[in-house]
């Protein structure tokens, strides 16, 4: 595996994995009502459309390299 498409795949984990945290952290105000769940939550949904953006950055360099 080249080192650009391990870059691409470890783009793609992260975006999954802080999704998931995301997700997590919504649950856990639903469940204890806790403020700083909720902006957990928050926080990690934001990391993943920003690493979503950079992704969408990324690809169309990946062609010229």
């Amino acid at each position: 595996m080249s080192l650009k498409a391990f870059h691409v795949l470890f783009i793609i984990i992260s975006i999954l994995l802080t999704a998931l945290v995301g997700v997590w952290g919504v649950h856990q105000y639903v469940v204890h009502e806790s403020g700083s769940s909720l902006a957990l939550g928050g926080v990690f949904f934001f990391s993943g459309l920003g690493l979503v953006v950079y992704l969408l950055w990324y690809l169309p360099k990946l062609k010229e390299l």
